[in-house]
């Protein structure tokens, strides 16, 4: 199908926008919000997977680039997650599954993530302890290949783990979110190009839109101040596009 309709493209980019504030200002790159908006108008797995993770590189180079100046990014803790996942979002990106599993897939992960911005979890800084390498690869290389395979970026559910088990604090774990966004979102776009025919059309505008909500967005996880109002409107734009793309497989 044409990537934009005009009757629609207004709304699409708007629900762009708003997914690039509030994840920009939680540390992620928006893919879920992404793929949530896409999803709603019916867009085509071919064009969805590598807008998301499109999208996903330019805004968690903005949101990376802040939060270290900030003092937030640990190395340390981020090195044994990314080795682990970027070999596995290669494969993951130039995995092309059939539109029903893809939608199935997507749909999941979109449900999913709709319980990581529900969940309020906060990272306790005297009892922060960094997981063992023989923890961390593992979960970056499971994480790693649902983020080629699907186009959402990984940080979604790593972040959650990162407080749940007190490897880092709330800032720190949006700075790590952020990193493993962007390099798995880089690796799986790569193995998605070693595949992909013409590049689909549109998608600069998209970028533009993603980059623009991520401006206001990163600024606000700087000061820590999240929009809730935003997180409960796109958890119900994540339920409906999840349970539309399960019910479309």
């Amino acid at each position: 199908m044409v990537l934009f309709d005009p009757a629609m493209s207004f709304r699409l980019l708007a629900l762009i926008a708003i997914a690039a504030v509030l994840y920009s200002s939680v540390g992620h790159g928006g893919a879920s919000g992404y793929l949530a908006a896409m999803a709603l108008f019916g867009m085509e797995p071919a064009i969805m997977k590598p807008a998301a993770l499109t999208m996903n590189i330019f805004v968690t180079m903005l949101v990376l680039a802040r939060l270290t100046r900030a003092g937030y990014f640990n190395w340390r803790l981020f090195l044994p997650f990314a080795a682990g996942s970027l070999p596995l979002a290669f494969v993951g990106g130039a995995w092309t599954l059939n539109a029903s599993a893809y939608r199935v897939i997507v749909g999941l992960a979109l449900l999913l993530a709709t319980w990581r911005l529900f969940w309020q979890g906060a990272g306790s800084s005297d009892r922060v302890q960094p997981p063992s390498a023989w923890i961390a690869v593992p979960v970056g290389a499971v994480l790693g290949f649902m983020s080629g395979l699907t186009g959402v970026g990984g940080g979604i559910f790593l972040s959650p783990l990162l407080l749940l088990f007190n490897w880092t604090t709330m800032r720190g774990s949006a700075a790590i979110a952020a990193a493993f966004i962007l390099l798995n979102s880089i690796a799986g776009l790569a193995g998605y190009a070693t595949t992909a025919g013409a590049w689909p059309p549109g998608i600069p505008l998209l970028v533009a839109t993603a980059f623009a909500g991520a401006l206001l967005g990163s600024e606000l996880g700087v000061r820590q101040l999240a929009p809730w109002r935003l997180r409960q409107v796109l958890c119900v734009v994540l339920v409906i596009a999840g349970t539309k793309m399960i019910s479309m497989a």
